[in-house]
């Protein structure tokens, strides 16, 4: 299997980004300072990693690209807005993001909480304007309110909060809760979005679901790696913080090695749950492969 994952990310990135240009600035009379900001942390770079899945879920299960967009931006806008919120003060208290100041730094913790909150429900308005049939609609929806929600990414930040600092008992299930939370949530929610998009039936769905759980686990597995063995430079944050605020990650419960061995076999099982798809998953497949060389 051969497949130019380079070019393909590039132009997914590239389509991605001149629509979250033309759906960004919003007309009106807003105040300039909430869209700067707002503006500011969608553009500040990043992988668009998130909205790709959702194009290339879209394309496994036969639909058209196009048809994707505005669910893709939706998820970029609802990841940016968890990034923006993570590193407030109260939060995770980080200064860089994507090798820029934070979104707070430059703009004050206030603005920055309301140019989170922005983002989060101006999602939710680009998928009101896509071009859905209703029940396809109300399903996207549930699958993202679900993700970003106190069933969701909101349950696995609380969690990983708690388990700072050994307020928590350390566990593996503990562990399990808070990545498929907090992380792995969010990409389920851009990978079915982009195959109910697409019309996929009961069984590729559970294709794509089984896909998204060990794809979200490889991702937060290399992480956390990542935080130990990568460079500042080029994850454009600081590296260290997860000893240095004792949370809870694989490398601390399991080691270096043996978490990196979790990471290849999650990678294995992502692409394996896609073979009643054959060649249509290849981005997909050379997607979940890409997550064991990544540096950022």
């Amino acid at each position: 299997m051969t497949f130019d994952l380079k070019t393909y990310l590039h132009k997914q990135q590239e389509l991605v980004n001149q629509n979250l240009q033309k759906f960004l600035p919003l007309k009106g009379d807003y105040p300039k300072e909430i869209i700067e900001a707002m503006r500011y942390s969608i553009f500040a770079g990043g992988k668009r990693l998130r909205p790709i899945l959702t194009i290339g879920a879209c394309e496994t299960a036969g639909g058209i690209v196009q048809d994707a967009i505005k669910a893709a931006c939706a998820m970029e806008c609802i990841h940016t807005y968890s990034l923006i919120h993570d590193d407030l003060p109260a939060m995770d208290d980080d200064d860089f993001r994507r090798g820029m100041p934070t979104c707070h730094k430059v703009y004050g913790e206030a603005i920055a909480i309301l140019a989170g909150d922005a983002l989060l429900t101006y999602a939710f308005e680009l998928l009101a304007d896509a071009n859905y049939n209703n029940k396809t609609l109300l399903k996207i929806i549930k699958e993202i309110s679900i993700a970003a929600g106190p069933k969701g990414m909101i349950a696995g930040q609380v969690a990983d909060m708690l388990s700072e600092n050994g307020q928590k008992e350390k566990s593996t299930d503990l562990l399990d809760y808070i990545h498929k939370n907090k992380t792995g949530a969010l990409f389920k929610a851009s990978i079915k979005s982009g195959a109910l998009i697409a019309g996929a039936n009961d069984v590729e769905l559970a294709a794509f679901d089984s896909y998204a759980h060990h794809f979200g686990l490889a991702f937060q597995i290399v992480d956390d790696i990542l935080d130990i063995e990568g460079t500042a430079s080029e994850l454009g944050k600081p590296v260290g913080s997860d000893e240095k605020n004792q949370k809870l990650t694989y490398p601390l419960l399991y080691g270096l090695e043996k978490s990196k061995e979790m990471a290849l076999e999650n990678v294995n099982s992502a692409v394996n749950s896609l073979n009643i798809f054959g060649n249509k998953a290849l981005p997909l497949i050379f997607l979940a492969q890409y997550i064991l060389t990544r540096k950022k």
